[in-house]
């Protein structure tokens, strides 16, 4: 079974991208990578997964939106659940410039075979997509009293809380179930200084949160995830730990 992640720009920026493979009882990285072009996105994919094989995509943004205006279900979810987080999302409407983009994006993926799953039987092989939000899933997770703020704010601050990220990702996870194994894989280390670079490195660390969620929704299923709406609504997949 194979998990991606992508914590897709919601307007032109670029994307990070995670694929994970489930083998020998743990989950590998075989890949980190980051595109900005929603074509060399799909290429990436059809790449990673072909056309007969199983896998989860997992994407940061709202793929489906069925309201005009105001927000969606889940995006209103967010801010009841993980609002003392600070971990509710931003609303999503159709009248928004990201919308059409983030929508198609999902409709390709549909195209693709991975069918949307806010319900999923545990470790069932098969194509599925589902949105995912990384802030309430870090908080899930790793277990913190609120989100960590690496995305606003100056610099040095930002590396800061993207190095505790990264920290829980390489020393919380791998003894977690699923587990993610890091034996192989040295992409994990350092962190740049610079706010370009910084951001690269961000859009990576996200992506791989998205793809573990991926991973955790379908070993565990609704035993230890939450779900936040559903397909008409909307939805957003959170892991819980037991």
């Amino acid at each position: 079974m194979k998990f991606l992640g992508i914590d897709l720009g919601w307007k032109s920026q670029p994307s990070g991208l995670s694929y994970l493979q489930w083998k020998d009882d743990q989950l590998h990285i075989l890949e980190i990578d980051r595109q900005e072009k929603i074509a060399d996105i799909l290429t990436w994919i059809d790449r990673c997964v072909q056309p007969e094989e199983s896998a989860i995509i997992a994407v940061d943004a709202p793929t489906i939106i069925p309201n005009a205006t105001g927000s969606r279900l889940p995006d209103k979810l967010t801010h009841k659940y993980f609002g003392k987080y600070h971990a509710g999302c931003y609303p999503a409407n159709l009248n928004l410039p990201f919308a059409e983009r983030t929508v198609k994006f999902g409709l390709e993926l549909e195209s693709r075979g991975f069918d949307h799953a806010p319900t999923i039987e545990p470790q069932k092989f098969g194509r599925y997509q589902i949105e995912v939000f990384p802030h309430p899933a870090i908080v899930h997770l790793f277990g913190l009293e609120k989100i960590l703020k690496y995305k606003k704010g100056r610099l040095a601050e930002r590396r800061i809380e993207l190095l505790k990220l990264q920290n829980y990702i390489t020393q919380t996870l791998p003894f977690l179930e699923p587990s993610l194994c890091f034996c192989k894989h040295q992409e994990l280390t350092l962190l740049p200084s610079t706010g370009a670079a910084l951001k690269a490195a961000e859009d990576k660390l996200d992506s791989l949160i998205c793809a573990y969620v991926a991973a955790h929704w379908w070993y565990w299923g609704e035993e230890r995830n939450l779900v936040l709406g559903d397909r008409t609504t909307g939805y957003i997949v959170i892991p819980q730990r037991k």
